[in-house]
């Protein structure tokens, strides 16, 4: 029997196999057809689309189609945008009101760049965020810790340089150089124009993303440099890239399981960036309609802000409306981490944000703007991350919202890409507004020094990225908020409006979130950001933060995550040994009653009910409880469940190696342990990770380790069964095993370092725990051979009465 359960297995790896090769070869195939024909593979793409008309716009014309929700992709400075030409306008916009008409800015502004900050670890700031002035808007901020680089991505960092081509003579213009980026330590400055790369030619910006993709962290790079006319060479140690917790944003919707790329710069076809700003009314003035982006005559969102003052950690920018009589400003600040300082929790991972509206005219003026909030947070990992979330919908992009007197109220990601969703308590004051990944937030806190200030009368749920194929998808979407300030801002002649915000940017630590907002903005009043951090109920939560408590501290002993696990699992099965003792006298109690049950079933084979009778008259002359062997389970689920959800919340754990950072496989416990890539030649409906059977682009080793570890404790501890019945189940038993082995494939490698540690822990137990002697029966011992001779001479069931009798 064993035998031929083994050549199942290896026949249905075999027909798995095969039916993955032919899979792969029939991409490919497909591919190359796309390739020598794109258009006819783009009209015929269309066509297969479920509940589509045959004349749809192609997938290459989707970001038109979702021109509300990602307005500014793309958009030229100091060009206004123009409407679809195949969209309708919307019921309450009037052909005056549309943003499509000419901007009527005095002053063309050339485009600038700024950085504030560092990526210097060394340095007083946690980051390094860039900025523009189209728009004065936010484009990236990267964190400078090596706790936090990137995980998706891992080939050689020289710095987010914005290039632009250059039309005469090639190249790639550098438009930016951060502070503490390997390109600033070996020289090159903004106005630089490299050329090539460790002598291979760049002629444009994308050529030389695509000759960095190639190199390593640590490895140099010669760089070829045309500044001022004169050639010079520079050399440039390259490092693992910064994570970047707001970036720009591209999501190709035409390729499954194609997540979030690394964008350096705003580009056609990317999601808005962060913090964008226009006015919602001005005076008695038509109002900004809901899929409108501009008033007539504006373009706040799209036109270059003229820089008035730039520095290493602030920059301030203007926006003159003359024909509108107002003067915008905003002004970025950056925070820095006093000298000395030493707390990793000091709350320094923040951008003060100031809004100012100025009145120019002679007379008073009512006004209203509108905000969006932070765009392009991190998706990393999206074949295998799982998000716990609050409500309803799955995403690992959500958008989270307090208003005071209430909790924090979620909306998830695929709730939004359904263009459903809204805040339950929009029309009170609000506390923070944040857009939440799962080990990273951007959270808007308004500088009240009231809660009960009311700045604002609705925040809207806004999705800013292409909506995707499919909807297992969904949850990649890019969300962000819109907040719409009250409508009866008065502003004397003269005079200005002036809101200020904290924008939290940085890892959800429950010690640094208590620190937000910050002592300057009334935290007393405001609450603070601690309920970012969510691990579901509240029974788990509070087995979680336990759990998390001493791992940190076994951590704290041996600098290494693995290990800690390891020493939690003997710590909790150390603490179980009672109860596992139990189970494992149990197993062997039952095992030893297996001829007796066997009796019972032949001897009441067509009497359930005696047969159900007999066997618990055994059971408790014997003393045996047939549910005490999943004690043990029902005690373990909490710990499991809590374990589980801490890898999926706790950042400390994110990017934790099982031996070195400097290997890829075991790389990050809370990920799968990723052996090797196997992506060249699984189809792609495995490697893409998408449903039950995606098992993603990676050879996982440890789920099967843990699986294997089941099968042979199963083997070795399950008692033979008494009848065909049992036979039966233990089977499909071990059959579970391979479904079970499918959903386990894609869990964090730290859980499976505890499955393995437990299991080895249980066979070992096992193993050193004396036999039990076999239980009496009127004075006897049970047999534990079939023998009914030696069953008789041991006062077992072939025992007479009468030979029992004179026994005694």
């Amino acid at each position: 029997m064993e035998r031929r359960y083994l050549v199942f297995i290896v026949l249905s790896l075999l027909v798995f196999a095969l039916n993955f090769t032919y899979l792969k070869w029939a991409e490919q195939k497909q591919r190359q057809q796309i390739a020598q024909n794109p258009a006819q593979a783009v009209q015929a793409d269309v066509k297969k689309q479920p509940g589509k008309a045959n004349d749809e716009k192609p997938p290459a014309d989707k970001a038109q189609e979702n021109e509300e929700a990602a307005p500014d992709a793309g958009k030229k400075p100091d060009v206004e945008e123009k409407p679809d030409a195949d969209k309708k306008p919307d019921a309450e916009e009037k052909p005056a009101e549309k943003a499509g008409e000419k901007d009527e800015q005095p002053v063309a502004v050339p485009q600038q760049w700024i950085s504030l900050g560092s990526l210097d670890p060394a340095s007083p700031y946690r980051m390094l965020a860039t900025i523009t002035n189209q728009g004065a808007a936010l484009v990236r901020v990267e964190l400078n810790s090596s706790h936090y680089l990137e995980l998706d991505h891992r080939y050689g960092f020289l710095g987010s340089l914005a290039p632009a081509d250059v039309p005469q003579g090639g190249g790639a213009l550098v438009q930016v150089v951060g502070l503490g980026t390997p390109a600033q330590e070996a020289g090159v400055q903004v106005g630089d124009i490299i050329q090539a790369v460790d002598d291979v030619a760049v002629t444009t910006a994308e050529e030389l993303i695509d000759q960095l993709r190639k190199t390593k962290p640590k490895q140099q790079v010669d760089l070829s440099i045309r500044r001022a006319g004169a050639v010079m060479k520079r050399t440039a140690t390259l490092r693992r890239r910064p994570l970047a917790v707001i970036h720009p944003n591209k999501l190709d919707v035409t390729q499954p399981g194609k997540d979030d790329q690394i964008v350096d710069f705003p580009q056609p076809g990317i999601d808005p960036l962060s913090l964008l700003l226009t006015m919602q009314q001005i005076d008695d003035g038509p109002e900004l309609g809901e899929k409108q982006t501009e008033l007539k005559g504006l373009a706040m969102r799209t036109a270059n802000w003229e820089v008035l003052q730039a520095g290493e950690s602030e920059v301030s920018f203007r926006m003159k409306l003359p024909k509108q009589e107002l003067e915008v400003l905003k002004h970025f600040r950056l925070a820095k981490v006093p000298d000395g300082t030493e707390d990793l929790d000091f709350p320094a991972y923040h951008l003060e944000f100031t809004i100012e509206i100025r009145n120019t005219a002679a007379k008073a003026r009512t006004i209203a703007y509108r905000l969006d909030g932070p765009t392009g947070l991190p998706v990393e990992g999206s074949w295998y991350a799982s998000k716990i979330e609050r409500s309803s919908g799955i995403g690992l992009r959500d958008l989270i919202a307090q208003f005071e007197g209430g909790d924090p109220d979620e909306i998830t990601a695929s709730v939004v890409a359904d263009g459903k969703g809204e805040w339950k308590g929009a029309d009170v004051p609000l506390k923070y507004a944040a857009v939440d990944a799962q080990y990273f937030s951007a959270a808007l806190i308004p500088g009240k020094q009231d809660v009960r200030d009311k700045w604002f009368t609705n925040i809207v749920p806004l999705r800013v990225s292409p909506l995707p194929n499919e909807k297992s998808l969904y949850k990649l979407t890019d969300v962000t908020f819109r907040l719409l300030s009250r409508r009866d801002l008065k502003v004397q002649p003269g005079q200005a409006i002036k809101h200020r915000f904290e924008l939290f940017v940085g890892p959800k630590k429950p010690g640094l979130l208590e620190n937000y907002p910050t002592a300057e903005f009334d935290s007393r009043s405001l609450g603070n950001l601690s309920g970012l951090v969510y691990y579901g109920w509240p029974i788990w939560g509070w087995v979680a933060e336990r759990m998390l408590g001493i791992l940190h501290i076994f951590y704290a002993v041996v600098r290494n995550y693995g290990i800690a696990i390891v020493l939690l699992t003997v710590l909790v099965r150390g603490c179980m040994f009672p109860l596992s003792r139990k189970q494992a006298l149990s197993a062997q109690k039952m095992q030893e009653l297996q001829p007796e049950i066997k009796r019972i079933n032949e001897k009441f084979k067509k009497n359930p009910d005696q047969k159900a009778k007999a066997q618990q008259e055994l059971f408790r002359k014997h003393n045996y409880n047939p549910l005490g062997g999943c004690l043990l389970m029902f005690v373990q689920l909490p710990i499991f469940i809590g374990l589980y959800r801490s890898l999926m919340v706790d950042v400390e754990l994110r990017q934790a190696p099982l031996i070195s950072d400097a290997i890829r496989w075991a790389s990050n416990l809370a990920a799968p342990d990723m052996l090797f890539n196997w992506s060249a030649w699984m189809p792609d409906s495995v490697s893409q990770g998408v449903g039950f059977f995606g098992l993603g682009p990676y050879f996982n080793i440890l789920p099967l380790l843990t699986v294997g570890l089941f099968l042979w404790q199963q083997k070795m501890f399950m008692p033979p069964p008494a009848d065909d019945q049992a036979r039966m189940q233990q089977k499909m038993m071990q059959y579970m095993m391979i479904f079970m082995a499918l959903m386990f494939y894609k869990v964090a490698a730290g859980l499976c370092i505890y499955f393995i540690a437990s299991s080895a822990w249980g066979i070992a137990e096992r193993k050193i725990l004396p036999k039990s002697k076999a239980p009496q029966q009127g004075g006897g011992v049970v047999a534990t051979s079939p023998s009914p001779s030696k069953a008789a001479s041991n006062g077992g069931p072939g025992e007479s009465k009468k030979k029992q009798r004179e026994r005694k």
